[in-house]
């Protein structure tokens, strides 16, 4: 099913909303050398969930972050809703996601450029689940 225009518009609101709180938390709380960056906010069709997709450099912590950013997740609600008071009627409620795509492209490029060999060893390359 394709996103309605309004779903998008919400999105690309939270996103850029999104990425100035994380990375202020983040900046706040003192932890140097992490990059975090919402890569894509899906909204539902009822604009009452907002799935939030971060990538993480170093992607060792990533889900660690994650986690972290679900527990804490209503203060971020609050601090986005403050923003968009005058865009957005209601506030959906906040799912954080670990978008690893940036590591899964480096492995098949490791693997293309002849460095490892997923077809000798199929258990490189995880399959990747849609969600």
């Amino acid at each position: 099913m394709t996103e309605s225009n309004r779903q998008k518009k919400i999105a690309g609101v939270l996103q850029k909303d999104l990425a100035n709180v994380l990375q202020a938390l983040l900046r706040d709380s003192g932890q140097s050398g992490i990059i975090i960056s919402v890569s894509k906010v899906k909204v539902t069709v009822d604009l009452s969930i907002a799935k939030v997709y971060v990538s993480i450099f170093p992607s060792k912590q990533a889900d660690s972050i994650v986690s972290e950013l679900n527990q804490i997740k209503p203060q971020i609600k609050h601090q986005i809703a403050l923003l968009t008071k005058d865009q957005l009627r209601k506030m959906p409620a906040l799912d954080f996601y670990n978008d690893d795509s940036l590591e899964y492209i480096n492995r098949i490029e490791t693997a293309v450029k002849g460095e490892e060999d997923p077809i000798k060893d199929p258990g490189l390359l995880d399959k990747r689940k849609k969600k």
